[in-house]
């Protein structure tokens, strides 16, 4: 009851509708018109967005009976240009698309403009890149309306992929006309996205730190959150720490642990092992007595960026340790992948291995004769170096045979033990390769 408490006192709900006897029909939510409905949903999205979690069933109620007045609403309740900008912002704001293709069927006296409702129209349905150009046009003329921050949005996202920078243009306006709502939050999420996949890093930068100064008590948070740990990976080298750690400073200690964690992942992941070691060292750093499962991962993580290095051994013997009750289902096989390199690396050929040959005078001193029978003494000495030659009459780009005998093995001069070996070897990368498919933050 507080939270509607608010909202009574603010004037942006159904006023004394809520307050009224039943009988009393005038301000009753069937009566109530379309744009002062609107008025309370945009207040309910904009408190969700500053932090007010609770809003978001009223939210969701608001936009199911802002649908039902559309619907059963009188034509003549459209003669009023602030009930049309309603609809127009419903449709934009998550609200069913099917909605306002009724309106549109019903729209006998032309309340509606055709090029802005037949762009929108692509839009919602999916065909974004065919209401570019419309609403380019339209988009100057709506600008400074009632629909124009989300007319903002729409013509932002529809050119996304094909023109970033006048995609930006469109989100820096919409955050310009509506600061603190849920369309700016908006538009700072997507312009920290389009910003570090076009390169721009310092602009990308500057969004991150906007949104984490204003925005971060937002239920989308944790999709900023992973926006900024992907710009930190695939910008690394173009960063300055400090500037990571000022847009951290915003963060509570748990949510910044959060964060080096999911930094820590995609960066080992992405092979940027310095920055997966930093990342998880940090994590381990913000982690209290008695939270184990952090520590866990941080530990992971720093074994993940550990198996390149020198001291493989060492990062085995981390990853085996670590307690699969303890891992996510991606994170066991993020273990699995990691122990599975960590022993290829580690693990000799099987049986006697490859021939270790002593060389003499830069020449092999053991060479099988029936190998290289007929051959110059430096082709013989080429072939026993390399393990893919093959018989004289193939090419050297020709494919070996998936499976070849033992005898076919020697007489093209490849050790059995050593092709065993390589086979395997790339059998287990397929593998890991398969577990880490689709894996990204």
């Amino acid at each position: 009851m507080g939270f509607l408490r608010r909202i009574l006192l603010t004037g942006t709900v159904f006023g004394a509708a809520l307050a009224a006897p039943a009988p009393v029909r005038a301000d009753s939510p069937d009566d109530l018109a379309p744009y002062k409905m609107i008025r309370s949903l945009q207040y309910v999205q904009d408190t969700v967005v500053l932090g007010d979690h609770s809003a978001m069933e009223m939210q969701r109620f608001l936009l199911g009976t802002i649908d039902e007045r559309l619907r059963t609403a009188d034509s003549a309740i459209f003669d009023d240009p602030r009930n049309v900008d309603a609809a127009l912002v419903y449709a934009m704001s998550g609200g069913n698309p099917d909605t306002l293709e009724l309106l549109i069927r019903k729209d006998i006296a032309g309340h509606f403009d055709s090029r802005l409702t037949d762009a929108l129209r692509s839009y919602l349905g999916g065909r974004g890149s065919q209401s570019v150009k419309s609403l380019a046009e339209i988009f100057p003329e709506y600008k400074r309306s009632r629909v124009g921050p989300y007319l903002a949005l729409v013509s932002a996202n529809s050119v996304i992929r094909k023109d970033p920078k006048l995609a930006l243009s469109y989100f820096d306006w919409a955050r310009l006309v509506a600061p603190g709502t849920i369309v700016e939050e908006a538009a700072l999420r997507r312009s920290i996205y389009i910003a570090s996949e076009a390169g721009w890093t310092d602009k990308s930068l500057a969004y991150a730190n906007r949104y984490a100064r204003r925005f971060l008590r937002s239920p989308y948070a944790s999709q900023f959150a992973d926006l900024f740990v992907k710009l930190a990976v695939d910008h690394f080298d173009a960063l300055r720490q400090e500037d990571i750690l000022e847009v951290l400073s915003f963060m509570d200690v748990p949510r910044q642990r959060e964060v080096y964690l999911r930094m820590a992942r995609l960066a080992a992941i992405s092979g940027k092992n310095k920055l997966a070691s930093l990342a998880a060292e940090r994590a381990q750093a913000l982690t209290g007595d008695g939270e184990s499962v952090p520590k866990v991962l941080a530990d992971l993580y720093s074994g993940l960026a550990s198996v390149p290095s020198g001291d493989v051994a060492s990062a085995m013997e981390s990853i085996v340790a670590i307690p699969d009750d303890k891992l996510s289902a991606k994170d066991q096989a993020l273990k699995a992948a990691a122990r599975a390199v960590a022993e290829e690396v580690l693990r000799l050929p099987e049986g006697e291995g490859a021939k270790t040959v002593a060389k003499e005078d830069g020449v092999p001193a053991e060479a099988d004769s029936a190998s290289y029978e007929g051959l110059s003494e430096a082709e013989a000495a080429d072939r026993s170096m390399d393990p893919q030659a093959g018989g004289e009459e193939k090419p050297v780009a020709a494919a070996r045979p998936e499976k070849e005998t033992t005898g076919q093995q020697e007489k093209a001069g490849i050790d059995p033990a050593f092709d065993n070996f390589v086979s395997t070897g790339r059998s287990k990368l397929d593998e890991i390769d398969a577990l880490l498919k689709g894996e990204g933050s």
